[in-house]
């Protein structure tokens, strides 16, 4: 098995290794929305008993319209990291695919826990850097879109193209849309009913700022969809999150999109005052290339700030959204303080 991918998040580590109470770091080493939308009341059904039928399917159906997915209803699953676990599962199946080599594609760089399913269930992982070397050896192929960490877009038409080339040659297509809500016009999720070989994950805690819920969707055609569902086992949702989500998914979600953006703007003003060149990234997060990225990250959690780094682009920083005025002006002063 292969050893674990650092991500985001790790607070608590970090305090262990530069000091100081976990609670008082800045925390922009995730790409998820600082802000937190307002719970809405949860019955108290949802605590104290079982997820029932009427409840997913109430989810499912707030999905459906929210994503727009047409006659697909969303399957809502405990994060999409569970059904990147079984996406071998899937292929393996043979309800997809005759499976005569085992090969996958994943566009790359991006979220390395793609590459680490598939490696760890014995299947050979080419990264390739355009979809355009996807080819019919290929099994399946991951596309995050838009893309974590450097935010590249994959037009719609583009992807619409792959789907048919890989599913004519016996494959399939994933694509990741984990941070799509803050631009829904990229998503693939109106013309999936029409792509029977794509499979689309979306993420519900980046864009609500409840990545502690762990809830996201997939969406796909009824048998793979089917298929995730008897995997995962009963009730692998809890009722409140189900709960959360047929609430906050038939809301107006539009404050939302518009307090992202402004964030987004307070961040690229620190970091472009602070003469760090912007490489890229999404309303949710921006990624900074320079060449003293390492001196930067360590000079950042001195002053407990933490940001992403990467062990393969030792040159790139990610950056998530403060969440105030207050947490730009932190992240300035601790950047102006560094000596280049």
């Amino acid at each position: 098995m292969s050893a674990p991918i650092v991500h985001g998040g790790g607070i608590t580590a970090a305090a262990v290794a530069f000091g100081g109470r976990p609670e008082d770091w800045l925390d922009l080493s995730t790409g998820i929305n600082p802000c937190p939308v307002a719970l809405p009341d949860i019955p108290a059904t949802a605590w104290h008993r079982l997820p029932d039928r009427h409840l997913i399917d109430e989810a499912r159906r707030a999905a459906r319209d929210y994503y727009g997915s047409g006659e697909i209803l969303p399957l809502p699953v405990p994060g999409t990291q569970s059904v990147i676990q079984l996406l071998p599962r899937l292929v393996e199946a043979g309800r997809l695919v005759a499976v005569t080599d085992n090969r996958v594609a994943v566009v790359s760089p991006t979220y390395g826990e793609y590459a680490r399913a598939f490696a760890s269930a014995g299947f050979g992982v080419d990264a390739v850097d355009d979809i355009a070397a996807i080819g019919a050896g290929h099994r399946l192929a991951v596309v995050v879109n838009p893309n974590n960490p450097d935010g590249l877009i994959w037009p719609a038409e583009t992807l619409i193209a792959l789907h048919h080339r890989i599913k004519a040659a016996g494959g399939f297509l994933v694509v990741d849309e984990a941070f799509g809500d803050t631009d829904p016009a990229l998503s693939l999720a109106s013309r999936a009913p029409q792509l029977s070989n794509l499979v689309i994950f979306r993420s519900f805690g980046k864009f609500f700022g409840l990545a502690g819920l762990r809830l996201g969707f997939a969406i796909a055609r009824s048998d793979i969809l089917a298929r995730f569902e008897d995997w995962l086992g009963p009730w692998a949702v809890s009722g409140p999150a189900l709960s959360i989500a047929a609430s906050l998914l038939r809301s107006d979600v539009s404050p939302i999109r518009g307090r992202i953006n402004e964030r987004c703007a307070g961040l690229h003003g620190v970091l472009t005052g602070a003469g760090l060149q912007l490489s890229g990234g999404t309303a949710l997060f921006t990624l900074v290339a320079d060449a003293r990225a390492g001196d930067i990250y360590t000079h950042l959690c001195r002053h407990h700030i933490l940001v992403r780094k990467f062990d393969y682009a030792p040159e790139w920083l990610r950056f998530g959204l403060p969440p105030d005025p207050a947490a730009d002006r932190r992240l300035g002063e601790a950047l102006q303080r560094f000596e280049r």
